[in-house]
């Protein structure tokens, strides 16, 4: 006899660490890891949840302070701090960095395209917090 009961999706790497910094941006001050499983609805494991939090501190994503023997966490960036430093991250990896670029740009909707000829219009600064 088979067990039909479905096993949980395996959620995937970037996708927990986009849950985790997402649920670490709505705290009040710097957060505990018990605060943020417990935010996450307890369903990762204590240990998991500070193994994502080491990769995003590793990728300057967040910083940690000690508070007594353990530490607390910060957002160093938010959502779209982290996925930009992903992309830069594949941009260094390659060789021929123009084609990329242009396999980027060319690749882009109109949409997407306006907001980034917008981007590269204003003065280098304007428009960041």
């Amino acid at each position: 006899m088979t067990d039909h009961r479905q096993r949980p999706r395996r959620r995937g790497q970037g996708e927990l660490e986009a849950l985790v910094l997402s649920a670490l941006c709505e705290a009040d001050g710097p957060a505990t890891v018990g605060w943020v499983q417990e935010r996450l609805g307890g369903d990762l494991a204590y240990t998991t949840v500070i193994t994502i939090l080491t990769r995003l501190l590793s990728k300057g994503a967040v910083t940690r302070e000690r508070a007594g023997r353990s530490f607390v966490w910060t957002p160093a960036s938010d959502q779209a701090g982290l996925a930009a430093h992903k992309m830069r991250k594949v941009l260094d990896a390659e060789n021929d960095r123009e084609a990329v670029l242009a396999s980027f740009v060319t690749g882009l909707g109109p949409d997407d395209e306006r907001l980034l000829r917008d981007l590269l219009g204003r003065p280098r600064g304007e428009g960041e917090d």
